[in-house]
């Protein structure tokens, strides 16, 4: 497959610069921090003051979200992963939401880190868009998050 060559590469999005920079912060905001109980408190509440920032369509979401993830997988713990919620077992990210307002997206995403067991066959789905989280698409996030930890 070639490439059009009157076509440049531009880098990344100021969007996506911003998500790094603030990945590399939490990453060294992480090393910092005491004992492992002190870590994983202070990354509950940095995910919950997360969330509580965005505006209200992806905070609404992002908190039934964290409800779901919370109680059904409770090995999974909270973390911020690029900026964004995330869910993690043993220090990786096995799920993540990624707010629609962050990188200015027509919709909010559930995401599955490859850690996810969802395989099913040959092929499947690692992100999801959201729009909206009502009863329905809860317990399709409850099942695919008790499915993601086996």
């Amino acid at each position: 497959m070639s490439r059009d060559k009157t076509s440049t590469y531009e880098g990344f999005t100021a969007e996506e610069r911003a998500a790094m920079k603030e990945h590399a912060e939490q990453t060294k905001k992480e090393a910092r921090r005491g004992s492992r109980a002190d870590k994983a408190a202070e990354a509950a509440r940095d995910v919950l003051a997360k969330i509580a920032e965005m505006p209200d369509s992806d905070r609404i979401m992002a908190e039934r979200v964290h409800a779901v993830v919370t109680a059904n997988a409770p090995t999974l713990a909270p973390k911020l992963w690029y900026g964004m919620p995330a869910y993690a077992l043993d220090g990786k990210v096995v799920c993540f939401f990624q707010s629609a307002d962050k990188f200015k997206a027509r919709y909010a995403t559930l995401g599955f880190n490859d850690l996810a067991q969802l395989d099913e066959g040959t092929m499947w789905a690692t992100s999801f868009a959201l729009t909206e989280v009502t009863a329905e698409v809860e317990a399709r996030i409850a099942a695919l998050v008790r499915q993601a930890v086996g």
